[in-house]
Parts: C-alpha cells; sequence; structure tokens
C-alpha cells in the first residue's frame, strides 16, 4: 500500500510542473481509476478514455487543487464525474443494444457466468445516480463521506441511491434465486 504522504510529496512536485512526480502519481492511481471507469461504463475502451480524460483534466488543474481532500479521491472524482458524462451523452438505442447483446450471449454461457453478466447488465441499466454511488461504496471501498464529497452530494442522497440502486438490483437479480 502506497503511504499517502508519497503522494502528497509527489503532489507538491508536480504542482511545481514535475512531469515525473505526476507521471508517478499516475501509475499508482491508474489501476484504481480504470476500475472505476470500467465499472461505471461497461467497456474498457470507453474506460481506458475515462481514466486518460481524468488523468489529463488532473495535470490541467493541479496549479489550482487546494489539497482539501487526497490526489486519490479528487481524481476519483474526476474520473467519476467523467464517466456520469459519457453516460449522459450516450444514445439510449446504443445502450438497448448492447443489453440485447448481452442477453443473447447469455445461452451460451454456463449458468455462473449467465447469473454474472445479468448482474453486470443490471448494473449498467441504472441510472448514473445510483451507478456512481454504488460502485464508488460496493467496489472501491469509499466510505459514505468520501463518496459524498466525490459526487458533491449529502451523505443521506448517496445512502438513498446506494439503497435505490441495491432495490434494483435485487429486483433484477430474482430469477436467479
Amino acid at each position: 500500500m502506497v503511504l499517502k504522504t508519497d503522494d502528497v510529496h509527489l503532489l507538491r512536485a508536480a504542482q511545481l510542473g514535475d512531469l515525473s512526480a505526476f507521471e508517478e502519481l499516475v501509475r499508482r492511481h491508474r489501476t484504481r481509476i480504470y476500475r472505476v471507469a470500467l465499472r461505471m461504463l461497461a467497456n474498457p475502451a470507453d474506460a481506458e478514455d475515462a481514466a486518460q480524460d481524468a488523468f489529463l483534466q488532473c495535470w490541467s488543474a493541479l496549479p489550482r487543487f487546494r489539497a482539501e481532500s487526497s490526489f486519490s479521491t479528487w481524481v476519483v472524482q474526476i474520473a467519476t464525474n467523467r464517466c456520469l458524462n459519457m453516460l449522459r451523452s450516450r444514445r439510449a438505442e446504443a445502450s438497448a443494444e448492447r443489453t440485447d447483446a448481452r442477453a443473447a450471449r447469455l445461452s451460451e454461457v454456463v449458468e455462473t457466468r449467465a447469473e454474472l453478466e445479468a448482474l453486470e447488465a443490471a448494473l449498467v441499466r441504472l441510472t448514473p445516480e445510483q451507478r456512481a454511488p454504488l460502485v464508488l461504496r460496493e467496489f472501491e471501498g469509499l466510505s459514505y463521506e468520501e463518496i459524498a464529497s466525490v459526487l458533491e452530494v449529502t451523505v443521506p442522497a448517496v445512502k438513498g441511491r446506494i439503497h435505490r440502486a441495491r432495490l434494483e438490483l435485487i429486483a433484477a437479480m430474482r430469477q436467479w434465486r
């Protein structure tokens, strides 16, 4: 586990224009950022684009970063917002086509794989406002407070969104019980 103090030193150096310090920050956090983006976008190419865009935005915004949160929380927030923007810009037809393609593949895999695919499809069908806090909580282990900070909403709003997302997933997965 990388110490947060190491990130602080690298962040300070990067803010002074040290590209190698920023590259080290990217190296340390890129896997986590990609995982968040992949869980939210369900598409490896889009997730890679979102992660790269997030780090580019970080580099551009470094002089304005005031360290009110950790670098990790900040970059997760930027990546999450980028993913939300990408999800909002997708057309409804494209989403329906992907869901249909997933449904066709389900008949070709074993039941365990089918259940995982169904869960993934159910996750994709969640609204971006439900998916983001659920991914950050369940897959990334962020606290409710951290999620509220990342999404710039209240803790009760985070809890409500996660609760509604869980109810949607439970309803979608009833057939697998």
